[in-house]
């Protein structure tokens, strides 16, 4: 078949080293896969008082209590203390002081000095007294890893990552910068393979496991990773506006690519080889001919076990490893057609929409589906009112649908 009769731009060159790209846009928290702690304003206990105000009523009682417990400074008796307050500062000095002479009235126990039996009584519960330290909440978050979508590449993610990192401090998000733009045309097998050996060493640098954020395109492209991965430690997978059961529905990315065809005789590109070379065809789902989408589908029909192969039962064990899966979506998308494809609901041939549990691949369970739900590992957010472009930076959604899960 001629391209040119349908105005095809032939696809780009693979690039060899096409996903061993830098990774520019990352959390503070990211560095070289290892997180740290977001620089925040700490407490600013050297910052003037009012004279008039007594020190009590500024010295908290774990901060006292922390000092207490603290071997004195070298220059704590009187005859060093002059040259340990030049090197201390008058106000940081005077806190010492204060905590050390009156902290055994504060603490309601007799005379000016507590015994060392006392301090030992108390050693134990001094974790419990003292404030949080802010650094300790980041180790909590797993590590967020984001895929994008058709011609996205990493900074339309900005927000988003705005977002983790006000909600969720120190936790390490890296958005994957592969594929980007014209690129993330090449076909989703030879993507699939370039994001896994980005994602390998994120996971390996992460034992208590990971968090994916995979947007339109980018979904089909991670549940292939969770397919594929036999040792994978993903824990929540959000699937943000991905036509996971397919797409069937004129848009403007579509017209772009194929200006002469419409979605009734598409699929006589997307159901030929070369048509296969393009992702969009590999996920292009004509309810109307189901048997060549079944013969032809090198990548939809095989991650979703419609057709027969041999990887399918190690498939299916990969995929189940996965802990939660949050689905969103929403009828005001205007590009993913069916918008229920989103919720794994799709097309009969009549043009009806069957929701997830009337699906052939629910009620076979060929790759899954149905143990996740049973179990109860799979969230449903539809909303209302989001663009497809503006889903990842849509602030209430993602307080909605995505901060929660972000354990």
């Amino acid at each position: 078949m001629d391209r040119s009769a349908y105005f095809l731009p032939p696809p780009p060159p693979a690039a060899e080293s096409q996903w061993k790209v830098p990774l520019p846009l990352r959390s503070q928290a990211c560095v070289a896969g290892d997180a740290t702690r977001l620089p925040g304003k700490a407490p600013d206990v050297t910052a003037e008082r009012d004279p008039k105000q007594p020190p009590s009523s500024r010295l908290s009682f774990p901060y006292a209590l922390s000092l207490f417990l603290s071997p004195p400074p070298p220059g704590s008796s009187k005859s060093g203390r002059s040259k340990l307050q030049a090197q201390r500062g008058p106000r940081t000095q005077a806190r010492w002081d204060f905590a050390f002479s009156r902290g055994g009235s504060m603490l309601g126990l007799p005379g000016s000095r507590l015994s060392p039996a006392v301090i030992l009584l108390l050693l134990p519960f001094l974790q419990l007294l003292l404030p949080a330290s802010p650094a300790s909440h980041g180790a909590f978050y797993k590590p967020v890893i984001v895929v994008h979508g058709l011609f996205d590449s990493s900074y339309s993610f900005r927000h988003l990552l705005e977002y983790i990192n006000e909600t969720h401090p120190g936790t390490a998000v890296t958005v994957l910068d592969l594929f980007d733009g014209r690129e993330s045309l090449r076909p989703l097998w030879e993507q699939v393979q370039g994001f896994r050996e980005a994602v390998t060493p994120i996971m390996a640098k992460a034992p208590e496991g990971v968090n994916l954020i995979c947007y339109s395109q980018g979904g089909l492209v991670c549940r292939a990773l969770l397919s594929v991965m036999d040792d994978h430690n993903v824990d929540t997978f959000i699937s943000l506006s991905s036509p996971q059961m397919g797409q069937y529905g004129d848009t403007d990315y579509l017209k772009w690519l194929f200006p002469t065809s419409m979605r009734s005789n598409l699929y006589r590109i997307c159901y030929s080889p070369w048509g296969q070379e393009f992702s969009i065809c590999n996920y292009w789902h004509d309810p109307h001919h189901d048997d060549l989408y079944l013969n032809a589908s090198s990548f939809l029909a095989l991650i979703n076990g419609e057709r027969d192969h041999p990887n399918a039962t190690a498939w299916r064990k990969n995929f189940l490893r996965v802990n939660r899966l949050v689905l969103i979506g929403g009828p005001d998308d205007g590009v993913i057609t069916p918008w229920q494809s989103s919720f794994f609901g799709f097309y009969d041939a009549n043009e009806t929409v069957l929701e997830m549990e009337e699906q052939p691949v629910y009620l076979r369970d060929s790759f899954g589906l149905k143990t996740l739900l049973a179990r109860g590992a799979i969230v449903r957010c539809p909303m209302a009112g989001i663009t497809h472009t503006t889903w990842h930076s849509n602030r209430t959604l993602y307080e909605t649908c995505v901060e929660p899960w972000l354990s």
